[in-house]
């Protein structure tokens, strides 16, 4: 198998999607539904997220950023804009927010500090160099995040409009291929949670407070309760973990996890194939499964559980903003 990692380097990232919200209240609707504390979504931080039902839930897990006064975007698996919206909408008169899928924006993974300043002089923004942090053009149409991985890479946020300005990147091809950048977010600990997953995990069971997506310094927002609680009493009985499977059979999402007895201790939430054309991925498994280190195995194949990039414990959004 080639290089999943190997050029192009520009990648369509058709799995994700962004919700807009635009209006007085919009900052005031998100406060109320959000577990970001929203003022933290300043134009340069871009805090990780997530909306959840008064259960503790997740209904989608995404990344805020701010565009400009009363506009917020939202990035988050394609699959789950529908139901977010609606979702959304169930409160939006009240704030005189305007709530739209933005279907003429393109997300595009840019891997590799040549790639990442070939496209942020393409579109006329800086290239952010914190992790979680945004950069945008004059227009405020485009932005450029930095995420975390084992390559320098960035998200650009590209309106049609804008499409046309990578025309000046030199041999520019955008691969439709989402797996390089599916494996680098499986490398650095991060799962979006699609349609299959939804409403099945409190947030830290996709360890989302070890990412700061979970403010614990905030107010009252839906399922707060639930998940402060389950902070607080230590009642989070499973967790995500990272591992790797040597086959090059597909695992789809939502393949249980077994132990040696035939017990089912997880399930899998992402993969993606390595170098090797083996699987890695990400699956919520039970934290005595990970502590106790049990011989697990997915659809007969010997599971190895790999090292998170991050500790597994709180990391407050508070201080990553401070950078």
């Amino acid at each position: 198998m080639s290089d999943p990692l190997a050029p192009p380097v520009f990648v369509s990232l058709s799995h994700l999607g962004i919700l807009e919200l635009k209006g007085k209240g919009a900052a005031t609707l998100l406060q109320g539904q959000t577990s970001a504390q929203v003022a933290h979504a300043n134009g340069n931080f871009a805090p990780l997220t997530c909306f959840c039902t008064a259960k503790g839930r997740v209904l989608a897990n995404a990344q805020l950023w701010k565009v400009a006064e009363d506009h917020y975007r939202l990035m988050l698996s394609r699959d789950l804009l529908d139901s977010l919206l609606a979702h959304l909408k169930k409160f939006a008169a009240f704030y005189k927010v305007e709530l739209r899928i933005a279907q003429e924006i393109s997300l595009i993974g840019v891997i590799g500090e040549d790639a990442g300043h070939q496209m942020a002089q393409a579109l006329e923004v800086s290239l952010p160099d914190i992790s979680w942090h945004q950069a945008q053009s004059a227009s405020q149409d485009a932005q450029m995040l930095r995420y975390p991985g084992l390559q320098p890479r960035w998200l650009a946020c590209i309106p049609q409009a804008g499409i046309a300005a990578l025309a000046a990147i030199p041999q520019a091809s955008i691969s439709q291929e989402e797996s390089p950048w599916k494996l680098l977010d499986i490398q650095a600990g991060i799962a979006w949670v699609t349609s299959a997953q939804q409403d099945q995990f409190l947030p830290q069971m996709l360890n989302w407070e070890a990412l700061g997506g979970i403010s614990f310094k905030k107010g009252c927002y839906m399922g707060q309760e639930v998940v402060a609680r389950a902070h607080f009493r230590g009642q989070v009985k499973k967790r995500l973990a990272r591992a790797k499977v040597t086959t090059n059979t597909s695992i789809e999402p939502g393949t249980p996890v077994y132990d040696e007895t035939g017990k089912s201790r997880g399930q899998v939430v992402v993969t993606a194939a390595d170098v090797q054309g083996n699987i890695e991925l990400l699956a919520v498994l039970a934290t005595n499964a990970i502590e106790e280190e049990l011989s697990l195995n997915i659809e007969g194949y010997p599971v190895s559980l790999l090292a998170l990039p991050y500790p597994v414990e709180r990391l407050d959004p508070e201080t990553l903003v401070a950078h």
